[in-house]
């Protein structure tokens, strides 16, 4: 299940400005050619280039750093700036000190479509460390922001210690899913080249509007990657998802494997406030959704989802195929600790019976505690429609409400027999603030009082404990 490359990350974790042609011949051949470049907000672009003599405009000091090359930004702030890497090789856009060279966009209209204050295409070997980049706004429904975007062909990717924060798509229509911005966006849009050996560690992510989109997302064609490390938190929507089966890729090959998010890692982040109440594309009926999820993943195959701190967020994890035509797979979520859901801690499964469906999903080892403080009645554990070969086992599930201590709940069977055979949940340790015999567990659509008579007519968690506490 594991490549090579996901072994070795879960051993090891404890309108761009272009150059006017008449400044890029001014430049001093030395400048042009120099490893290493300097950018300075009160620089001058018509300098060496050196720390004594900076450039003024990152993107002129990308355009003329060679392959091989680093940008360095100088603490300071650069206003209405973007930066494009299309087609470069083993290039370093870096702050010379972290989170003090800041890309500031406020007042920089979006692009049409998707558009990211740094955005790298079709590249190899390039790396973006240490920048605050912040003010990217819209309210067009035809505009996507970004903080840092990933698309294309691209191999070896590095984002390191950036700070995304305070942008997104501003407009207010309410129940519209064509709102949408992102912090972080790698989408693999190219069915003969994946977007592969890719890196986001250590990144802080905070305070966006997003709409229908994520705070940090990799999409369709991206292979052999990892999410280690990050801070993401106080957005209007998901934390972390790994997506398969959306039109990122179209045509003859968006219904194959090459269109989903695939062997990857989620590991070491922390995650809060991830939060859908009073995001206008979640008003359902009258009311808002509380259905952002910590971390997600929709239509990924072969994914580990370890170690992670999920707080007080809509959902703590979820593994869910939202395309009905769609599937997600290969999934191990195991050693997170998750508290202070507002709706669920876990869930499984397509979210209506019209959706895909999940399988061979491990859930092992992991701490849940305190979810549904909306007190709507539902569980800390919930397995959704289309749930097979997929085990619950030796996870701690607290539930802390005394009014409705519910903890775990199976809906009720849809689809066909191979689609709901499979499932099996044991060695699990449950505690309630009631006594075991008035705990409460809802399976496959029945209420059920009692630890007891859960395990007699579930046929599950013969090996479990429930007690109160």
């Amino acid at each position: 299940m594991k490549t090579l490359l996901t072994t070795t990350l879960l051993l090891g974790l404890g309108a761009a400005l272009a150059v006017p042609p008449h400044a890029a011949a001014a430049a001093p051949r030395e400048a042009r050619l120099a490893p290493v470049l300097y950018v300075s907000p009160t620089g001058d672009d018509s300098a060496a280039g050196t720390p004594a003599e900076p450039l003024r405009t990152p993107q002129v000091a990308v355009d003329r750093v060679p392959d091989g090359g680093t940008v360095y930004l100088l603490p300071g702030t650069y206003h209405r700036q973007r930066i494009l890497l299309e087609h470069r090789h083993d290039v370093t856009v870096a702050a010379t000190r972290t989170r003090r060279a800041v890309l500031n966009a406020t007042g920089l209209t979006p692009r049409l479509d998707d558009s990211g204050v740094v955005e790298i295409r079709d590249s190899t070997g390039v790396t973006v460390r240490g920048l605050d980049i912040r003010g990217y706004r819209t309210t067009s429904l035809r505009r996507v922001p970004i903080g840092i975007y990933v698309t294309d062909h691209d191999q070896g990717v590095v984002l390191q210690s950036n700070h995304v924060h305070r942008l997104g798509n501003d407009n207010g229509t309410l129940g519209s899913f064509d709102i949408n911005a992102h912090g972080i966006a790698v989408y693999g849009r190219d069915p003969r080249r994946p977007i592969s050996d890719l890196r986001i560690v250590g990144n802080e992510v905070d305070h966006l509007h997003l709409g229908a989109s994520e705070s940090v997302v990799v999409n369709g064609n991206v292979k052999d990657w990892a999410i280690l490390r990050n801070r993401i938190h106080d957005n209007d929507n998901i934390g972390i998802d790994a997506i398969g089966w959306e039109p990122t890729i179209t045509g003859r090959h968006r219904y194959t494997h090459v269109n989903r998010a695939r062997d990857g890692v989620i590991a070491g982040n922390h995650i809060s406030r991830i939060i859908s109440q009073g995001n206008p594309a979640y008003w359902e009926n009258g009311s808002w959704c509380n259905c952002a999820d910590g971390i997600y993943v929709d239509g990924g195959t072969q994914i580990s989802v370890r170690r992670n701190v999920v707080r007080r967020s809509d959902i703590g994890i979820e593994a869910g195929a939202e395309n009905p035509r769609g599937h997600t797979n290969g999934v191990v979520i195991a050693h997170n600790d998750v508290s202070g859901s507002r709706y669920v801690g876990l869930a499984l499964g397509g979210y209506s019976p019209s959706r895909g469906d999940v399988s061979d999903v491990r859930v092992r080892h992991n701490h849940f505690r305190n979810d549904n403080t909306d007190n709507d009645g539902s569980p800390e554990l919930l397995l959704q429609f289309k749930v097979h070969r997929t085990s619950l086992l030796d996870n701690t599930v607290v539930a802390t409400h005394r009014q409705r201590p519910l903890l775990l709940q199976r809906v009720r069977m849809v689809g066909t027999p191979a689609e709901n055979r499979g499932v099996r949940i044991d060695g699990n340790s449950y505690r309630s603030p009631v006594p075991a015999p008035r705990a409460e567990f809802i399976w496959l659509g029945h209420d059920i009082r009692g630890f007891a008579r859960y395990r007699a007519a579930s046929e599950q968690d013969r090996h479990s404990t429930c007690h109160q506490g």
